[in-house]
């Protein structure tokens, strides 16, 4: 199978530690620019009355060749195993990602067809393989059980500021810091940093408290 790349991602994503472990959980807004070659109006027809929509991707930055059965995922800790196909982790035979956004609006930008959205969990820069709407009454299961990914429905972290910031910038990094992007073998109360839409931000963890002591933008050449 031959897949094109129909579209790309375009956020504050920069670094692969501030994406949010999953759709949804920060209200980022990101752009997904499609490519000239399918931004026709008539493809995207109708898709404006839908709140939701599906995207197929790739983990771009993956580079893994090799498989392996099992992973380590973060919510556990770092220290359990279960099956890859039981989990989301990025390192999958075919390294493909599912996310469910918010559709807010559909532009033509420079000749090119923009879908904003908010929620999504991409990198800057991932390829978008295709769209498709989300349908409430065949995609929602109000009965279903989630293993241990339900135990952390509801999971948040404490965020203190001890340096100043925009309030924009402050709600935008609480929503990805809420969650703990840390990586999941790194539980030493070391401090940590990200970058984040042209700003690297520097924090610490301690017990159930983030707190964030640096905010610098970071200098282009």
């Amino acid at each position: 199978m031959d897949l094109d790349i129909i579209a790309t991602v375009q956020n504050g994503y920069s670094d692969k530690l501030a994406i949010p472990r999953q759709s949804g959980i920060a209200n980022e807004l990101s752009k997904i620019i499609i490519n000239k070659k399918y931004g026709c109006e008539e493809a995207f027809r109708g898709l404006e009355e839908y709140s939701h929509i599906w995207l197929i991707w790739g983990f771009s930055e993956i580079k893994r060749n090799t498989f392996r059965p099992t992973v380590r995922p973060p919510r556990l800790g770092g220290n359990k195993r279960v099956g890859v196909f039981a989990t989301r982790s990025p390192y999958r035979p075919n390294p493909l990602g599912l996310s469910c956004v918010r559709l807010e609006k559909i532009e033509k930008e420079n000749g090119s067809i923009v879908l904003y959205v908010r929620g999504a969990d991409l990198l800057n820069g991932t390829p978008v393989y295709d769209i498709k709407p989300y349908v409430k009454f065949t995609d929602s299961k109000e009965d279903a059980v989630c293993s241990f990914a339900d135990e952390f429905a509801s999971f948040e972290l404490d965020v203190h500021f001890e340096c100043e910031a925009e309030p924009d910038l402050k709600k935008r990094l609480y929503d990805i810091l809420k969650v703990d992007p840390r990586p999941a073998y790194h539980r030493d109360g070391r401090a940590y940093g990200i970058s984040f839409d042209g700003y690297e931000v520097k924090y610490k963890k301690e017990d159930d408290k983030i707190t964030v002591t640096d905010i610098k933008a970071i200098k282009t050449p």
